[in-house]
């Protein structure tokens, strides 16, 4: 049975009035790649900082490799890699200069040092440029030295906070090459948190947020498989009056969102014929389609993930349940 790296059990924490973490409880194994998932405001963000030991956790809450955060953080950060959503590399030193100042903030030096550079590098497809200065990098390749900042030490666990924010597609195709990489060849287990479904749909398991309470935990494919057949969504001017009609005369229930209506069924394409007939001249578009993890999300919350964050008052404090 894989060993539990992450730990949490019944966390609260609050900001002023408002709970950011709201009674969470989930356990993340060795060698996975596990995703929160939720919009801004969901949490998500404030766990990270707790998990990274930026805020300190409240007492008997979290435990990272067996070790209460509360009182074992040292410990706890030599062994863990962090890579924040915003840039941490200068951009006036090359991407070797970003390492070994890295690395020197870990205590490694010498040759240790300097294979541990050149082994990175290679990996992360940068060993030819180098001795460039980050700041002519993409994207994508800055990315991937804040990557290798990361793994330098070689930790066991690797957080990352919205990696793929910012990058085109070809440059998150190339992270997450990386990510799975590191988590065979290494055994680094690997947590993320994101609001991209494409990038949720790759974790080996996911945990949905909102609002700081977990609304669901479990692989991709088994999220998906709560949704009872296919998806229609109807876009129509009155989608809520179209949902009565439904109702009524088809006994469906629908979740209205927006100028849409979302409706999941059996057999949809049987559906959807008689959907345009009882609605005559009032569907502007329909579609259909096997459940993804929007259509997962928009089940547990009622919405996209489109919700503005709530304002945070500068003064924290935690609790335990």
């Amino acid at each position: 049975m894989p060993d539990v790296v992450v730990q949490i059990d019944h966390l609260t924490y609050a900001y002023a009035d408002r709970a950011a973490v709201d009674d969470l409880s989930l356990t993340i194994q060795s060698g996975e790649i596990f995703g929160f998932l939720g919009p801004n405001g969901s949490g998500k963000t404030t766990l990270f900082r707790i998990l990274s030991t930026l805020i300190a956790a409240p007492a008997d809450r979290v435990k990272m490799f067996g070790l209460d955060l509360s009182i074992g953080r040292d410990e706890v950060r030599r062994r863990i890699g962090v890579v924040f959503q915003s840039p941490s590399l200068d951009k006036q030193l090359t991407a070797r200069e970003n390492l070994a100042h890295q690395g020197h903030l870990y205590g490694l030096g010498g040759r240790e040092l300097s294979s541990r550079i050149d082994e990175l590098l290679t990996r992360v497809r940068l060993a030819d440029r180098q001795n460039e200065l980050t700041g002519t990098f993409s994207g994508g390749m800055r990315r991937r030295v804040e990557l290798a900042k990361g793994l330098l030490h070689r930790p066991s666990l690797l957080l990352l906070d919205e990696p793929s924010t910012g990058l085109d597609p070809g440059a998150r195709i190339d992270l997450w090459q990386l990510l799975h990489e590191v988590r065979n060849a290494d055994g680094v287990t690997v947590l993320l948190t994101t609001h991209l479904m494409e990038e949720a749909d790759q974790c080996d398991r996911l945990a949905i947020m909102e609002r700081g309470k977990l609304l669901g935990c479990d692989t991709p494919s088994a999220l998906k498989s709560t949704i009872g057949g296919d998806v229609i969504t109807i876009t129509t001017a009155e989608p809520t009056a179209a949902a009565e009609v439904l109702q009524q005369q088809l006994g469906l229930t629908g979740q209205v969102i927006d100028r849409s209506l979302r409706i999941e069924a059996p057999d949809g394409h049987l559906l959807i014929p008689k959907v345009i007939e009882l609605l005559p001249g009032r569907v502007e578009s329909i579609t259909m389609g096997r459940p993804t993890l929007q259509d997962v999300f928009v089940k547990l919350t009622g919405h996209g993930l489109d919700l503005p964050e709530p304002e945070v008052t500068p003064t924290a404090r935690s609790r335990s349940r």
